[in-house]
């Protein structure tokens, strides 16, 4: 999915997402990919029969005549689009006791494999946002005989599960048999301790097992390599780790340090993307600050110039701007790319404005 693909969906949803029925009169309708378009024409026309039954007047009418407006859109098609076909029709008007009936269409960015026929007060568009959704996760964890945090790395999204602070006591001074004894105690607590954070990482990883891309591991010191060495971690998932690091830092600061230090590993994610994307804009604002612009005055008029070499857009941007400029970028050939608020370096996109940019040659 690229990115204009990506907006465009997000748009699409949010307009259903505001629209209520007053009664169960909206439809949705999902035509999978492959999928007969005669056999959905068909269907709707059998649920126009059933329509009839509706004892309320006014529903009863609002659904019938949507799945008529359904059924003239469908027949504007010669075939089913590759990913299929996402229908929404339905009486949208706000107010009571007149009738505004519309129809939606959308072909998905990815296939359809499911058939829905569905009338609510609502459009049913849960297929849609799944397509938003990152699948692909990483496992983190972090961990010393203090403290250890187990999280996930979903696409840009570093989110902490589950964190503990260890019953290890610290080192003693003491000598001879006293010291060999504290020393037991001190391992005693550290397996117990492992034990917790391996038990933890063992129930939320192996849940996800199957979209689970890899897992990294760090903390200070020599720990990391003790809680891998031992039993602590299921075997399944010991094979999916792909980065041991060391650290400064555990708890929340220890999550960012991992995934930062971690970035060959993940060379081929989004969030080492972004990162490699934004450092590169402040590496140029800082070298050659006439060959960046950033504030949407500043953007719009090197997109204008067609001056404009790669285009970044904070996520949280104004959608309706958002789309003019990509309309521009792509005009003039700039690459796009949408900046999450995940990250470090997303923030700062954000809080210079949300709307950034590289360009081809220097402007003043």
């Amino acid at each position: 999915m690229d990115v204009k693909q990506r907006q465009q969906l997000k748009k699409f949803i949010r307009q259903l997402q505001l629209i209520r029925g007053r009664h169960t009169e909206l439809v949705s309708v999902y035509v999978p990919a492959g999928y007969d378009l005669n056999k959905i024409i068909q269907h709707l026309q059998a649920e126009q029969g059933t329509a009839s039954n509706i004892k309320d007047k006014t529903t009863r009418g609002h659904v019938i005549d949507s799945l008529e407006k359904m059924i003239r859109h469908l027949r504007l098609f010669k075939r089913t689009p590759e990913n299929g076909l996402a229908v929404f029709a339905g009486n949208i008007s706000e107010r009571e006791g007149q009738a505004r009936l519309e129809v939606f269409s959308i072909e998905p960015p990815k296939p359809l494999k499911t058939r829905v026929y569905r009338c609510d007060q609502t459009f049913q568009i849960d297929l849609l946002q799944e397509m938003l959704e990152v699948t692909d996760v990483y496992g983190l964890i972090v961990i010393d005989r203090r403290e250890g945090n187990v999280g996930l790395l979903k696409g840009t999204a570093i989110i902490e599960l589950v964190g503990f602070t260890s019953d290890v006591p610290g080192k003693t001074t003491k000598g001879g048999q006293s010291q060999q004894r504290y020393a037991r105690i001190r391992e005693g607590a550290a397996k117990e301790f492992f034990k917790k954070v391996g038990d933890a990482a063992n129930k939320e990883f192996l849940e996800i097992k199957t979209n689970l891309k890899g897992i990294l591991v760090g903390g200070p010191g020599p720990t990391k390599e003790e809680f891998l060495s031992g039993q602590y971690l299921n075997n399944e998932l010991k094979l999916k780790v792909v980065a041991v690091k060391d650290l400064g830092y555990t708890g929340d600061f220890g999550l960012q340090e991992l995934v930062e230090k971690s970035q060959e590993a993940l060379a081929k994610e989004s969030i080492s993307e972004e990162k490699k994307i934004m450092n590169g804009f402040l590496e140029v604002l800082g070298k050659e600050s006439n060959k960046a612009a950033y504030g949407i005055k500043e953007v719009e008029y090197a997109l204008d110039l067609g001056a404009v070499d790669i285009l970044l857009i904070s996520e949280e941007f104004n959608e309706e701007i958002t789309e003019t400029l990509i309309e521009k970028a792509e005009a003039s050939g700039a690459k796009v790319h949408i900046i999450s608020v995940e990250t470090r370096e997303g923030a700062q996109l954000r809080d210079i404005g949300g709307v950034a940019a590289i360009l081809r040659y220097a402007i003043s």
